[in-house]
């Protein structure tokens, strides 16, 4: 039997957005398969980064990686990264995936960009606590936002627009509208992949829900200093309002964070 695509089922990010709750939601029904961990290679059993980790390796390995036990099952592949493919990617994307079924989650760029950096500050920080960082605009900072390509994460239009010559029916979602009600974000997603929402138990419903109100991967809310959070929401808000004037998606949660700043003692 020959597959019309290595991966089924493509998540482009954003990163930071709920990506890790949506892979195990489709994990969980029994019409998907997800690859066998191979971690470093992979990360987990999610991302296959086959654009940017194993390119090298070639397609066949891409192949061989994503293909299901079963053949009636939909692969899944749910790498961020492939956001920013360019064109050349892009075309050979296609050309290994050409029926795939492509999901981005969008998030506050700010809020994006801080989360990004807070879990890029766990690990130059050794797992710090809380409690124990506190991040003040200086080349340290620069360095971890530069390393968590906040830019090219939040390019949200651009990403979109280059994605949508060649997979014009994919599906787009608030990260928002996702955290207030997950389980209609979940229907959505199942109903654009071509899966049945009844092959879900309500056992594993109620599962899902309860780990949507959990992150998966969770940082600590490490705190950023004004400075930080004004040059982050000065960098991102150019990219903010690009995606705003393309499809009219706006968002709340950034400017909470800016209140917050607002309101902290002097």
């Amino acid at each position: 039997m020959t597959r019309e695509n290595v991966a089924d089922i493509l998540c482009i990010g954003a990163q930071r957005a709920m990506t890790t709750w949506l892979h195990q939601c489709l994990s969980a029904h029994p019409g998907t398969w997800a690859f066998p961990n191979f971690q470093p290679v992979t990360a987990h059993t999610k991302e296959a980064h086959y654009w940017d980790w194993n390119h090298h390796r070639g397609p066949d390995w891409y192949r061989v990686t994503m293909r299901p036990l079963d053949e009636r099952l939909k692969s899944l592949d749910f790498t961020p990264e492939y956001a920013f493919l360019n064109e050349a990617q892009l075309t050979e994307c296609q050309r290994l995936n050409p029926g795939a079924r492509v999901i981005y989650i969008l998030r506050d760029p700010l809020a994006r960009a801080v989360s990004g950096v807070r879990m890029h500050t766990v690990w130059a920080s050794k797992h710090a606590a809380a409690e124990d960082v506190r991040l003040e605009y200086d080349t340290h900072f620069l360095t971890r936002c530069k390393n968590a390509r906040l830019w090219e994460h939040g390019a949200y239009a651009r990403n979109l627009a280059r994605w949508r010559r060649y997979y014009p029916d994919m599906l787009v979602l608030n990260y928002e509208d996702l955290r207030a009600d997950p389980l209609a974000g979940l229907r959505r997603v199942l109903d654009h992949c071509g899966l049945a929402w009844d092959a879900l138990s309500q056992a594993t419903r109620e599962t899902l829900t309860d780990r949507a109100g959990r992150r998966v991967w969770s940082t600590p809310a490490y705190t950023l200093s004004p400075d930080c959070l004004n040059f982050l929401h000065g960098a991102m808000w150019p990219l903010r309002d690009a995606l705003k004037q393309e499809t009219g998606i706006t968002f709340t949660e950034g400017g909470a964070l800016l209140e917050a700043r607002q309101e902290r003692p002097a």
